[in-house]
């Protein structure tokens, strides 16, 4: 594939919307790791390892219906092992979401609702450095 270099504009991070951030934050933050860049009233802005998520409290926040009410979910990639890293997932807070499309891999649900998947499946680190 060829690469199109952007002028000006580059993805910076991922809204999560909610009606608790510090609560989705945290959940993140025991889930994948990183640090908590700020915190504040309506917003929290997490590093997590590859990406900057930003869990953002919306007013009469409606979680989304899975399936197909999402308008994105993050792939978070275990390697082979799905069991372990589920119940985790679920220890942390998540629910497992109904149906589940592919037993390859594992749709959750966040503490906000929001659909996750934990997959065997991850690109190559050459398609992923810069």
């Amino acid at each position: 594939m060829d690469e199109v270099e952007p002028a000006d504009v580059r993805v910076v991070g991922v809204s999560l919307d909610c009606a608790d951030p510090d609560e989705l934050a945290d959940f993140y933050l025991r889930l994948l790791g990183g640090r908590v860049l700020w915190r504040r009233e309506n917003s929290v802005g997490v590093r997590v390892p590859g990406l900057l998520l930003i869990p953002q409290r919306v007013e009469a926040y409606r979680p989304p219906v899975w399936p197909g009410a999402s308008v994105v979910h993050l792939d978070l990639t275990a390697g082979d092992a799905l069991d372990g890293p589920t119940e985790r997932a679920l220890a942390l807070g998540a629910r497992l979401a109904d149906p589940q499309p592919d037993p390859r891999w594992r749709v959750l649900l966040d503490p906000a609702g929001h659909p996750f998947c934990i997959t065997p499946f991850a690109p190559s680190p050459e398609l992923l450095a810069d």
